[in-house]
């Protein structure tokens, strides 16, 4: 069991879904607290080389603030959320040595309830998996011996996510127990430490600001950063390649698909993401919540006044 850390004032977290706000609310909170590390709570930012379409801090805001869990993997590699809780445990240990406050910011759900709730996972059974990955292309079948063996994960996974269906299902087989039984906290919110703020947009501004981020990102180089990834001697692990945006413009040029439609492909899937990310949120009762739909900076502000008092108070 991982033994909870110690800082000198109760960490914060900013979440919320994709183009939310939360890393420049979070870097404006962090300028103006004294010994606030910023960490980043992001499955993909995680990845080296994988900076624009991954919407990280620039170099100068890293070099203004230290940043933690960013660029801690090749996207040649696999990355597992139990690596990342261990990772975390290492930053964590450090941040607390130094007197400092760790300042979280991200949407990947699962990642931070590693972090929070100090979640245990099933092992890995290498043999199961590799003939899983085999069989990719039969992922229907593999949902519905998911569904027959365990309907309760089953249902709580898009059926289309082939790296949850095979995981839960290897997991089912190589145990020999529901995949769902493991993490029983996952339907409990115990008590934390953590504060958690949560920036939340209606749909209508959630769209336009999906939309606005793929056209900036497409400007600064989006398509190139992607061909360098394939221009590299590894093949890209099937983790990274999954990553918003990143994933449709492999498919142009690798597969021949028109730019257009693979960029409005990426803005469906990422406006997608960003329902389910405000549905796993919206079940957690211990997130504050700044509702951002009055627009513009002022409402930004609010975020970040109250980040600002969240933390260190009892």
């Amino acid at each position: 069991m991982m033994v909870e850390t110690a800082f000198a004032q109760p960490p914060l977290c900013i979440l919320g879904p994709t183009a939310s706000g939360k890393s420049s609310v979070a870097m404006a909170v962090a300028r103006q607290l004294e010994n606030v590390e910023l960490v980043s709570i992001d499955s993909m930012q995680v990845y080296r080389h994988m900076d624009i379409g991954t919407a990280k801090p620039t170099a100068a805001e890293q070099s203004e603030i230290l940043h933690h869990l960013i660029d801690i993997a090749d996207p040649s590699d696999e990355f597992t959320v139990s690596m990342f809780q261990a990772t975390w445990h290492d930053v964590a240990t450090d941040i607390a040595s130094r007197g400092a406050t760790p300042l979280l910011v991200g949407g990947t759900g699962l990642y931070l309830r590693s972090v929070i709730d100090r979640l245990q996972f099933p092992g890995v059974f290498p043999d199961i998996r590799a003939d899983l990955e085999s069989r990719i292309d039969e992922l229907p079948e593999l949902y519905a011996k998911l569904s027959e063996l365990d309907p309760l994960a089953a249902s709580r996974m898009d059926p289309n996510n082939d790296r949850r269906v095979m995981r839960a299902l290897e997991v089912t087989l190589g145990s020999g127990q529901p995949f769902s039984s493991f993490g029983p906290g996952m339907e409990d919110y115990p008590e934390t430490p953590f504060r958690l703020l949560g920036l939340r947009l209606s749909r209508e501004r959630m769209v336009d600001r999906i939309n606005a981020r793929y056209d900036v990102q497409m400007e600064d180089g989006f398509l190139d950063e992607v061909q360098a990834l394939l221009d590299r001697d590894r093949p890209i692990f099937r983790t990274a390649r999954q990553a918003l945006g990143y994933r449709e413009l492999l498919s142009h040029l690798e597969d021949g698909v028109p730019l257009d439609e693979a960029l409005e492909t990426a803005r469906v899937r990422t406006r997608r993401f960003a329902r389910r990310q405000m549905k796993w949120f919206e079940r957690d009762p211990r997130i504050e919540w700044v509702d951002l739909d009055a627009g513009g900076t002022m409402s930004h502000g609010e975020a970040i006044a109250r980040a600002t008092s969240l933390v260190g108070r009892p």
